[in-house]
């Protein structure tokens, strides 16, 4: 599994750890940034170059880090076909794959320590989407997006 990872100066730190523990897993990882603690960047534009890796399908699945998590996720959730979660529990980073098929999780070096990140990320790497029911209502938030992209498009006369 190819993974997309990410970070703000924030959750530097929290980063090197998640990496190092994907890397003994076998997985490959490429980082979008930030490269070291004391480079300042807008979280924004770490965001979307994870989440475009991942709509261009150069990478399977993304990881983002920042202060709290949620930033990144809206961010990323700009970029169409990118559905993002911030998830802190075993229970909201099953679901965030089962339920909603995410391709990028979400966490906060605020409010999570490095431990109890790489068990959710080992929960979330060997959850899968499920479809059933939620197939549904996934494909339906697909098409509210097409919809607003289209509106979208059509003010700016595209």
């Amino acid at each position: 599994m190819r993974i997309a990872i990410g970070c703000d100066e924030a959750a530097y730190q929290l980063k090197t750890v998640i990496k190092m523990h994907l890397k003994e897993k076998g997985l490959t990882v490429e980082d979008f940034g930030t490269y070291t603690p004391e480079e300042q960047v807008l979280y924004p534009d770490i965001a979307v170059k994870v989440a475009e890796s991942i709509a261009d399908g150069r990478q399977e699945r993304g990881i983002l880090l920042c202060g709290t998590g949620l930033g990144m996720a809206i961010a990323a959730n700009k970029v169409p076909g990118i559905r993002a979660c911030t998830c802190h529990d075993p229970y909201s980073v099953e679901r965030s794959r089962k339920s909603n098929n995410a391709q990028i999780i979400t966490m906060g070096a605020r409010v999570i320590g490095p431990e109890l990140a790489k068990k959710l990320i080992d929960i979330w790497l060997e959850c899968e989407f499920s479809g059933g029911s939620s197939e549904k209502k996934v494909e339906r938030i697909q098409w509210y997006e097409e919809q607003f992209c289209k509106e979208s498009y059509r003010e700016e006369g595209v």
